[in-house]
């Protein structure tokens, strides 16, 4: 087994595990949920803390990194951010896949070994549900790093006809991405010249394409507009033909495609499933504070109900609150309930502007509530540092 805890991999029995005086906190996934809640504890209590990170996965990446890659904007190496470099006092990352969570022991058996807590914190994001999708498992997607780096190799081939950018199921990850993938697209074919000969049609199971911001929904639509892209609003892809290239949406509509775009349904994990955590294919957790219905066990971002979106900005969001709470419950001081329920999401324009919305699901008691920043060029830079900030925190880079 390896263990990443420096710049170099050792093995896991050449190192001093728990100190049976500290108390041990196991958190489960590797993305901005587990990596800022790990880097909060770390900073709070170094090596006197005992934190255990596990995630399958070898590096992080930022979602919004599969969109560049798709487009040829950058590599997947260039994207991919190394767990070997989130080195952190009082925090172990293992590579491991986890094969059983027992919530009430608080226990956690993984391909290498089993764990045990004080504490449990469950962030290990949402599963991209292919079988929902009959046909979808054969299709193209652009939700994995691997479904984008394949259409990425595919989009310089293609030259003409429909493409079709299709939401096979709600809650989906950071809504406003298949509205940034048609405009994108669109500054795509434009620059190869080949615009005219293409259609574009975005498919979206929301009545709007950012529900919570009528201004950010207007605006999109209005560019939607002005690019001929047509939106078909409050649809899903039900099923996909890849033999007649065809897509079937849950009205019985067909759209005949010829380059497919889609977004698989998502679900929590099914390991999170069997271990009796889920409802209605999600974590519930009580909103205003993440806590699960077992002691001592949190969920954050997108396997849980949290009350807000599913996207990166939100998971970390959560994890501030949790790592708030456990710090204080560690000092033996009340912990506080931080959990504001905001966040905010940048939105490809292109022509080179990207706009932002900052969401607030929690002020508004009847619906949440969005602020809309026109799209700029200025704005890139924001989007950068948000990347930039967020690199260096937790790698160091």
């Amino acid at each position: 087994m390896l263990l990443l805890v420096s710049r170099r991999a050792v093995r896991a029995n050449d190192c001093q595990f728990s100190d049976p005086m500290k108390k041990h906190i196991l958190v489960l996934g590797a993305g901005f949920g587990g990596l800022e809640l790990s880097t909060m504890l770390s900073e709070a209590f170094g090596e006197g803390v005992d934190v255990t990170l596990i995630d399958k996965g070898d590096a992080f990446t930022f979602g919004y990194s599969k969109l560049d890659v798709m487009f040829g904007r950058t590599t997947l190496d260039a994207v991919r951010l190394p767990y070997k470099n989130f080195v952190k006092p009082g925090v172990r990352l293992l590579q491991e896949t986890i094969s059983l969570v027992d919530p009430v022991a608080k226990r956690v058996t993984t391909d290498r070994e089993t764990h045990e807590a004080d504490f449990l914190v469950v962030a290990l994001g949402a599963d991209y549900d292919f079988d929902a999708t009959p046909g979808l498992a054969g299709a193209t997607e652009f939700y994995t790093v691997a479904g984008a780096a394949r259409l990425g190799q595919m989009l310089p081939t293609f030259t003409q006809g429909h493409v079709l950018i299709g939401v096979c199921g709600a809650p989906f990850k950071c809504p406003p991405a298949p509205s940034e993938a048609a405009l994108m697209m669109h500054d795509y074919l434009a620059t190869r010249g080949i615009r005219s000969a293409c259609e574009i049609t975005l498919i979206l199971p929301l009545e709007t394409p950012v529900p919570p911001s009528p201004e950010t929904s207007r605006a999109l639509l209005a560019a939607f507009a002005e690019r001929n892209i047509t939106f078909v609003a409050d649809r899903e892809v039900r099923s996909i033909d890849t033999q007649r290239r065809v897509a079937t949406i849950d009205d019985g509509r067909e759209f005949p495609y010829d380059l497919f775009l889609g977004v698989p349904a998502h679900r929590a994990p099914k390991v999170l499933e069997a271990s009796g955590m889920t409802e209605d294919g999600y974590v519930p957790v009580k909103p205003k504070t993440l806590e699960t219905r077992f002691p001592d066990v949190y969920a954050v971002g997108d396997c849980a109900r949290q009350g807000t979106a599913k996207a990166g900005y939100f998971a970390e969001g959560a994890a501030r609150a949790v790592a708030t709470a456990l710090i204080a419950r560690l000092q033996n001081k009340e912990a506080p309930v931080t959990h504001a329920g905001t966040g905010s999401c940048y939105i490809e324009f292109g022509a080179g502007l990207i706009g932002r919305v900052d969401v607030d699901f929690f002020s508004n008691p009847d619906h949440p509530t969005g602020t809309y920043h026109e799209p700029s060029v200025a704005m890139r830079a924001d989007k950068e540092h948000f990347g930039a900030s967020r690199r260096a925190r937790w790698f160091g880079l």
